[in-house]
């Protein structure tokens, strides 16, 4: 039997395929555990990258590459819900881009997630992943002019650019969404339209153009599977979800806006704000 089969085998049991996935987790913490860290990576963009290399992650990437923006500040599910999907598309390069590389707080500041390029190290992207975040997160970026202009260039040159929750909000303060059908969360919706000329839709995901936003947070993994859909194909899209074993069944029929009760809005909204730092 070959390698390849064995391992087939394996992962087709349950108890050995459990096994198979630790042991190759704590082989991976175990190289983390040691690695000093990488000189600082080439520009994002250039040729693809080759396995072991800086985003290589052991295998050559001939996909789309995916860029997703960290500030200070934003809702921790926002870029990684995306990035969980998008990284399994097939030959896809996925790197977390802040203005600065290192870790950057989310908007709760209990969670850091490491941006391994800067804006200055990102040259090129086919996809760009705008996500949202708290009052302090959205407001400094909508008023960051170096992430604007980053914002606004970038997209010239992608085949998606796309948001998540109050990403909309970002992309609409870099100019990119006046006049356009978008969405966002649904307590900034009326700031969205007011503020930037935008159509708001009530709807998990919409699609303007190559430009596609995603409503609050969870709505992000809607929108990407979507966008898989776009990039690789409906089969290879059901297939992840199939992969993610996502299929929701929460224990509340409280998620949609337009059917939520003013306290219950209230009380969310104040949940929110109270866990912000």
């Amino acid at each position: 039997m070959t390698t390849s089969s064995t391992r087939r085998t394996l992962l087709r049991g349950t108890a050995a395929g459990a096994a198979l996935a630790a042991g190759t987790l704590t082989n991976t913490a175990a190289a983390l555990s040691v690695h000093d860290g990488p000189p600082a990576p080439p520009r994002l963009g250039g040729r693809p990258a080759e396995a072991g290399g800086p985003g290589g992650r052991g295998r050559k990437r001939t996909g789309p590459r995916i860029g997703v923006l960290l500030y200070d500040g934003y809702s921790l599910l926002d870029p990684t819900g995306p990035a969980e999907v998008l990284s399994r598309l097939p030959g896809a390069e996925v790197t977390m881009v802040a203005e600065r590389r290192g870790p950057v707080r989310t908007d709760t500041g209990d969670v850091r997630v490491m941006a391994e390029r800067s804006l200055a190290e990102t040259d090129r992207l086919d996809v760009l992943v705008v996500p949202g975040g708290g009052n302090r997160g959205t407001v400094g970026a909508i008023n960051n002019p170096v992430l604007l202009e980053w914002i606004r260039r970038t997209h010239r040159r992608t085949r998606w650019t796309t948001s998540v929750c109050t990403g909309s909000l970002v992309l609409a303060a870099a100019g990119l969404l006046k006049g356009r059908r978008a969405t966002t969360y649904w307590a900034s919706a009326p700031y969205l339209e007011s503020a930037f000329g935008v159509t708001y839709v009530a709807e998990r995901y919409v699609r303007s153009g190559r430009i596609i936003t995603a409503a609050g947070v969870s709505a992000g993994l809607d929108m990407s599977l979507y966008l898989a859909s776009l990039i690789s194909g409906e089969e290879t899209a059901m297939a992840l979800q199939l992969a993610m074993e996502y299929d929701p069944q929460p224990p509340f029929e409280s998620g949609n806006a337009a059917e939520a009760e003013p306290w219950l809005k209230e009380r969310a909204l104040r949940l929110v704000e109270e866990s912000g730092t």
